[in-house]
C-alpha cells in the first residue's frame, strides 16, 4: 500500500467518529448519471463471448455461486443435501467444480457444518435478524455470534434501512462495526437491500458506509423483496469497491443477490466486473452471486458444452 492509500486509509477510519464528518463525507460523494450507469450496464449487457471463454467463465460462475436456501421449511435433510450438491455439483462429472459457498438460516449451520467440513465450500449464515434488520443490536450480534460458533467462516448482515434512510449514518455504522467484531474470524458480507434504498445515490453512500465499517464484500439484497440485484445497481457497487481500494488500498468484494437465474445473466454480469474494475475481482474471494436456481442452469449449459447435448431440467437436483 502506498503512502497516499495509508494516509487516506487512516483519515477514513476517522469518519465513524462524528456523525457530522460520515454525513458531509457520504453527500459529498459525486453523484450517480443514473441514464448513463443504465446505459453502461445495458450496453456491457450485449458482449458476446468465444466458446472457449464461455466454457471457462461458466465454471468460473460455478465457484462464485452461494448456494442459497432461506426458506421457513428448511430442514435438517434438504440444507444437508443441499450442502452435497456444493461439493459435487455434478456427480456425473468429477471435472466439474464445487460452488463457492453455501448459505443457510443460522439455524441450519451446524448440519451444513458436517457436510463442508474440510472441504474448501464456505458456510454462509445470514445474520441480525435477516431479513428486516429490525432487531434490538444485542439480538443481531448473538445471532452473529452463534452462527459463527455453530461452523459458518462468512456473515451476511442486513443494515437497518430505517436509520440509514432516515440519515442516521452512525448508528449503521456503528451496527456493521460492532458486527464485525462479532464476526471473529468471519467475513462479513453486508447486505444493503438496493431496492429498498431508492435511488443510485443511496446505493453508493449505503457502498461507501459499508466498507468504512469494516464490511468485506457489500451484497445487494436478501432476496426477500420484489427488486433484487439488477446490473445497473451492481455497476454502481463496483464503482464504489473500485474508487475505494484506490482510496485506500483494501480490495471489497461483491455480490448481487437475487433474480440471477439464467447462465447468460451471469456471463453478463462477469463481463461488467472484468470491465469496471478489472480480473482481480473475478475470483470468489472477490465476487459471487446469491443463487439457488442459478446453479442449475449453469450445469446445463455445461453439459451442452462438453457433450453437445442438453440434459433435461429435471437431470440436477432441484434446490
Amino acid at each position: 500500500m502506498t503512502a497516499t492509500a495509508t494516509s487516506a486509509r487512516s483519515d477514513l477510519s476517522e469518519l465513524g467518529r462524528s456523525e457530522t464528518a460520515l454525513r458531509t463525507f457520504l453527500h459529498g460523494l459525486p453523484g450517480v448519471d443514473q441514464v448513463g450507469a443504465e446505459q453502461r450496464a445495458a450496453q456491457l449487457g450485449t458482449r458476446s463471448i468465444k466458446t472457449t471463454a464461455k466454457a471457462e467463465a461458466i465454471d468460473l460462475a460455478i465457484r462464485m455461486v452461494d448456494l442459497t436456501t432461506l426458506e421457513g421449511a428448511d430442514t435438517p435433510g434438504k440444507v444437508r443435501a443441499l450442502a452435497a450438491k456444493a461439493l459435487r455439483p455434478d456427480p456425473a462429472d468429477p471435472s466439474c467444480p464445487h460452488v463457492g459457498a453455501v448459505c443457510v438460516y443460522p439455524a441450519m449451520v451446524p448440519y451444513v457444518a458436517e457436510v463442508l467440513r474440510g472441504s474448501g465450500v464456505h458456510l454462509a449464515s445470514v445474520a441480525t435478524a435477516f431479513p428486516s434488520g429490525q432487531a434490538p443490536l444485542e439480538v443481531k450480534l448473538a445471532d452473529t455470534r452463534a452462527a459463527v460458533a455453530a461452523g459458518a467462516d462468512e456473515i451476511d448482515m442486513v443494515i437497518n434501512r430505517g436509520a440509514f434512510l432516515a440519515g442516521r449514518y452512525s448508528e449503521v455504522y456503528d451496527e456493521i462495526v460492532a458486527t464485525k467484531e462479532a464476526c471473529g474470524d468471519a467475513h462479513l458480507k453486508v447486505i444493503l437491500e438496493t431496492g429498498e434504498l431508492a435511488t443510485y445515490d443511496n446505493v453508493r453512500r449505503a457502498s461507501w458506509l459499508a466498507m468504512l465499517a469494516g464490511g468485506d464484500f457489500i451484497k445487494t439484497s436478501t432476496g426477500k423483496v420484489p427488486v433484487a440485484a439488477t446490473p445497473p445497481v451492481t455497476l454502481v457497487m463496483l464503482e464504489a469497491v473500485r474508487d475505494f481500494r484506490a482510496a485506500t488500498g483494501r480490495q471489497v468484494g461483491v455480490k448481487p443477490a437475487g433474480g440471477i437465474k439464467t447462465t447468460k445473466d451471469a456471463i453478463k454480469y462477469l463481463v461488467m466486473v472484468n470491465e469496471t474494475v478489472g480480473p482481480d475481482w473475478l475470483d470468489p474471494d472477490w465476487f459471487r452471486f446469491g443463487a439457488s436456481s442459478l446453479l442449475n442452469d449453469l450445469l446445463m449449459q455445461r453439459t451442452k458444452l462438453t457433450t453437445g447435448v442438453y440434459a433435461g431440467p429435471d437431470y440436477f437436483t432441484l434446490d
